[in-house]
């Protein structure tokens, strides 16, 4: 559920121009995920998130950032680097998606493997190739620690922070909560 009190953070300040959005471009209603791709409740919240976009007949758009938590998921960083080269490459929520159905291979050889899988060459997501993508990565790391993230999976809808476990009727719940514009 969505806290009526909680502070409101201005939907701009969280989602960059050049942000993976999944569902329309301009919709309404947008949700924001802070999530580590080795997170398993990340992995869990990724189909109903999806679900949720796609059942919203366009009112709602998803906006992943990164906040890989490295002192735990010693892969976690690697993987927002490999899917942020994906991106690049046109290939973010497919590479997403592989990432989660394969938490167990983060490594490089898997991240490596899970780009090929898209048709893409397995060394563009790893090593010095995916470094050019850190600033992107540590530009959402630095902007979830100043909307007050701590943990993942994180969200936002509408720049009201959305607490409780990651559902389907919470989350469209919180949606309807959205005044219409």
């Amino acid at each position: 559920m969505t806290e009526p009190t909680a502070a409101r953070v201005p939907t701009e300040q969280l989602v960059p121009a050049d942000a993976h959005v999944l569902g329309a471009p301009d919709a309404p209603v947008t949700i924001v995920e802070f999530g580590d791709l080795e997170c398993p409740y990340c992995a869990a919240a990724a189909p109903v998130l999806r679900d949720v976009v796609a059942s919203s007949g366009g009112r709602v758009r998803l906006v992943f950032r990164h906040f890989p938590l490295f002192e735990i998921h010693p892969h976690a960083l690697t993987a927002a680097l490999a899917a942020e080269a994906a991106g690049a490459q046109g290939r973010f929520w497919e590479m997403h998606a592989l990432l989660f159905a394969h938490q167990d291979r983060l490594d490089d050889a898997g991240l490596a493997e899970r780009a090929e899988e898209l048709g893409l060459d397995g060394s563009s997501v790893v090593g010095d190739a995916a470094q050019a993508f850190a600033g992107a990565v540590q530009r959402d790391y630095a902007d979830a620690l100043a909307a007050g993230v701590q943990g993942t999976p994180t969200l936002f809808v509408d720049g009201v922070r959305y607490r409780g476990k990651v559902t389907r009727d919470g989350l469209e719940a919180a949606v309807a909560a959205v005044p219409t514009r």
